[in-house]
């Protein structure tokens, strides 16, 4: 649905993207990840047509932003990380007005607003103003704004900025009823954990160049230098030493905190046979897990914390 080749972006002397070739499906969840002065912002105008490339190729549903910006600018949907609102219209105002501004009949806006302001929990704000709304309601207005021409896809700039966990919560699950919709969702954001949350894919960016790009699950586990299991045992602090006998084992520690023994593994083995040399040694297991590493531990890796 969104493809790159080879795209590049120069300011005079720095280039802020350096050949990119990203690849995003349709009815993908995308993550785009990376810290400030990676390029994310530079990427998603060029794809949102506000900004050219230098050069190389970016498509939108097969439309090419050189050539084709009416085009994509009818099927895309854009909410920047900051975006400006008329602060003496209420809300249903509002979202007629940008129906007008799209074209929309008058006669089909009523079910549309009611529609747009259901999906996002503002129906009983409709009369409220604007300016009267909390951080969070105007962030799900802005996002209902976006929805207004219902496109297929959609690129959302840090949609939850500043808000507090309720209102993360509430923006997350919309973004998964639009998944569900069948929308195309490219999200740039900060905050790591939520995107693990509901991204099937994601890409990683530093310095103008992708890093890393693909299923989450894919490049989560790609970025584990070692299979690292939690497990409770009859005698944790006696099974730390038991299982660091064995070579597949680079290390067991117990973990006051959570009173489990924390065991990475440097080659792969079976979690039966650590069970079973447990056993052996006469340590019966209460709980095993293998643990992923978070997504905030994977950027830690894959990135360098360089910028442009």
């Amino acid at each position: 649905m969104i493809e790159t080749s080879d795209l590049t972006k120069r300011y005079g002397a720095n280039q802020a993207l350096k050949g990119i070739d990203l690849h995003v499906e349709e009815g993908d969840l995308f993550g785009f990840i990376g810290p400030n002065g990676a390029g994310k912002t530079t990427t998603i105008r060029i794809l949102t047509t506000l900004l050219e490339p230098s050069s190389g190729e970016a498509t939108v549903a097969g439309y090419s932003v050189w050539t084709h910006k009416d085009e994509i600018r009818g099927i895309l949907g854009y909410m920047p990380d900051d975006f400006g609102v008329y602060r003496d219209m209420t809300v249903s105002e509002y979202l007629h007005f940008f129906a007008a501004a799209y074209g929309i009949p008058s006669r089909e806006r009523r079910t549309l607003v009611g529609g747009l302001l259901e999906l996002t929990d503002l129906t009983y704000k409709e009369h409220a103003l604007v300016d009267t709304l909390s951080r969070g309601m105007q962030q799900r207005l802005g996002l209902a704004r976006t929805l207004v021409h219902d496109p297929k896809v959609l690129v959302l700039d840090e949609p939850a900025s500043g808000l507090d966990p309720r209102a993360r919560i509430e923006i997350r699950e919309i973004l998964k009823e639009l998944r569900s919709m069948g929308k195309t969702i490219l999200l740039s954001s900060h905050i790591l954990s939520e995107l693990a949350e509901v991204c099937n894919r994601i890409a990683i960016l530093e310095r103008g160049e992708l890093v890393a790009q693909g299923q989450l699950a894919d490049i989560m586990a790609q970025a584990a230098d070692a299979t690292q299991v939690e497990l409770r045992t009859t005698d944790d602090k006696r099974a730390c030493v038991v299982l660091r006998e064995l070579p597949q084992v680079d290390d067991a520690v117990y973990d006051e905190i959570s009173r489990s023994v924390k065991v990475n593994l440097g080659s792969e083995m079976d979690l039966a046979d650590i069970a079973g040399h447990l056993h052996a040694r006469d340590l019966h297991l209460r709980y095993m897990a293998q643990r992923q590493p978070s997504l905030e531990e994977v950027f830690m890796k894959l990135t360098k914390g360089l910028v442009q």
